[in-house]
């Protein structure tokens, strides 16, 4: 029986344009055609779009490939999970509907072959970030989801992805531009955090996150390590758990 668990996160397709989301769109279904050969489960970790919004009757065009695809591996049986990041907080139930995969909308602990891990999408964790974290309310309330379903599709969906364009095409040139910032923060926030969780999880073995979008392993007391899985921006990377060991690894 397979026994590999393949975790992934931060697509962004949508961004920075059309034609470049395509081409990153088609690498990411070649990557789970080859997923699935020995894939016991699947694990995309958040922001699989840069932006996704569903009203009752419309979802955002464009991404066939993909969704066919996703479809395709759970009707032949393995399970892909979807947590929620801050880009694609606003998936309600057109994913898991149609295509059998299972949202995720908190971080959570799983077991695979007697090891213990901790799975999330990685935003909002740990001390600081507050200005975000009080985005990520009003972006939550169900208020503020309803008055943005008002506009018609074609307008509020337009003007979503335009700011969401914009916005993340700023974060990447900054991405480049201070690697060494992503790295404190990960240490000031997302390594904070594991080690208060491991105080109180002591068992944990593995620490999965996304959001940053630089790849790192980390080493934890107590044998357990940390990994940030990076982005299919720019480096391309995931990681396999083949039973025994974690991995980090690159499609390129």
């Amino acid at each position: 029986m397979p026994q590999n668990v393949y975790f992934a996160s931060d697509f962004h397709l949508g961004i920075p344009d059309h034609d470049s989301s395509l081409e990153r769109e088609k690498k990411l279904v070649a990557w789970l055609e080859l997923a699935r050969g020995n894939a016991a489960e699947i694990f995309l970790m958040g922001d699989l779009f840069d932006f996704w919004f569903e009203y009752k009757t419309a979802i955002p065009r464009g991404y066939a490939r993909l969704l066919g695809k996703l479809a395709e591996i759970t009707d032949s049986g393995i399970p892909v999970h979807l947590f929620r990041g801050n880009h694609d907080m606003w998936a309600f139930d057109y994913l898991s509907q149609e295509l059998n995969i299972q949202l995720h909308r908190h971080p959570e602990f799983r077991e695979f072959n007697g090891k213990h891990f901790y799975l999330a999408h990685g935003d909002g964790l740990g001390p600081g970030d507050n200005g975000y974290k009080f985005i990520k309310k009003v972006f939550a309330n169900p208020i503020n989801q309803w008055l943005f379903r008002q506009l018609h599709p074609d307008f509020g969906i337009k003007m979503a992805l335009y700011w969401s364009r914009k916005s993340r095409s700023a974060s990447i040139e900054k991405e480049k531009r201070v690697q060494d910032l992503t790295l404190q923060l990960i240490r000031e926030r997302i390594t904070v955090h594991s080690n208060e969780l491991l105080k109180m999880h002591p068992d944990l073995d593995y620490l999965i996150y996304g959001h940053y979008h630089f790849p790192i392993e980390t080493q934890l007391p107590g044998n357990a390590k940390q990994l940030v899985l990076g982005d299919w921006l720019t480096h391309f990377s995931y990681a396999v758990f083949d039973g025994e060991n974690l991995e980090l690894r690159y499609f390129l």
